[in-house]
Parts: structure tokens; C-alpha cells; sequence
């Protein structure tokens, strides 16, 4: 797997093990929330979830950011919900995904540690909770725990993806 998404809800540490993947494999980055339109992101300054027409335009900014990639990349981006993540592997064959599973009590509390840092407030963690439907079970992804120390997922996530990349060999 060349091109990689790291998700999961707000807190839960896909920017931080994204870039750490990124690096690990000298592939290039894609922070998602970067990405965002400036309405969506005064929505979520301001407090309100997005909805899925909000994410539409963003979800095919960033399918199109990982096909322009040939040889590669990760891409940060919470791809909640099965749609969006099937949006981004029909731009992507092959898309590989790592599930950062974190629960509600430690999202919070990270959430609320960035403080006014970031553009996803503390009131808006429910809303990624609502919206989220698990990938375990889907092809080519891999759950991890959030709660791990950073160097055990990233530990994790190369022993993965050396195996898939030696079964397809």
C-alpha cells in the first residue's frame, strides 16, 4: 500500500502518526483539515458539525490530492463514515486505512488540551462519535489504539504494511 488515510475522530492523533508514517516511508503528506473550505471551517469555529453535503467538495479535494501522488502518500483525515471513505478509494485504488480507535473520555480530554489551537472545539466530539462507523472489518484497514504510546503505533503500522506489501508480492 502506497497511499495511506489515518483516521478517526477529533483527539485522536491521525496528524501526529500521520506525519510519523509520512516520514518512516519518505512519503509525502496531506494534513486534511487543511484542506477544509473556509465556510466549513467558521461552521466548526463556531460550533456546528458538518454535514455530509459540508464534507462533498472536501472528500473529492482530497481523493484527487491522493491520486496526484503516484508514488505515494498519507493523508490525515477523519473519513468517518463508510461513504466517505468509499468516495476516496474510488479515486484510489488500492487505499489502505488506519483506524485510530480512541474512546469518548480521552478525545475529550486531548480535544480540550489544544485548547483554541485547533478548529475542532470540545462541543463538537459527540458529533464525530454519532457520525463514526467503524472500519474494522472493511479491507485494508487496520484498527489501532489510540491510547498507545505514538512510537507503538507507528510500530504497529509499519509491521502492517510490510506484510500487506509482502503478500502482494
Amino acid at each position: 500500500m502506497t497511499k495511506l488515510v489515518v483516521m478517526g475522530v477529533a483527539g485522536c492523533g491521525k496528524s501526529s502518526l500521520g506525519q510519523a508514517l509520512a516520514a518512516a516511508r519518505a512519503r509525502p503528506y496531506i494534513e486534511g483539515d487543511a484542506h477544509h473550505s473556509a465556510a466549513s471551517i467558521a461552521k466548526m469555529r463556531g460550533g456546528t458539525a458538518l454535514t455530509d453535503a459540508d464534507r462533498s467538495g472536501w472528500l473529492a479535494r482530497l481523493g484527487q490530492m491522493l491520486a496526484a501522488q503516484a508514488d505515494g502518500t498519507v493523508l490525515a483525515c477523519s473519513a468517518l463514515k463508510k461513504a466517505y471513505r468509499d468516495q476516496l478509494r474510488q479515486a484510489n485504488a488500492g487505499l489502505g486505512f488506519v483506524f485510530l480507535d480512541i474512546s469518548r473520555d480521552l478525545s475529550l480530554e486531548r480535544v480540550a488540551a489544544r485548547g483554541d489551537a485547533h478548529l475542532f472545539p470540545v462541543s463538537l466530539v459527540d458529533s464525530q462519535f454519532a457520525a463514526l462507523e467503524s472500519p474494522v472489518g472493511e479491507a485494508g484497514v487496520l484498527r489501532v489504539d489510540a491510547g498507545l504510546p505514538p512510537e507503538q503505533q507507528l510500530s504497529l503500522v509499519l509491521a502492517w504494511l510490510q506484510a500487506q506489501e509482502g503478500a502482494q508480492q
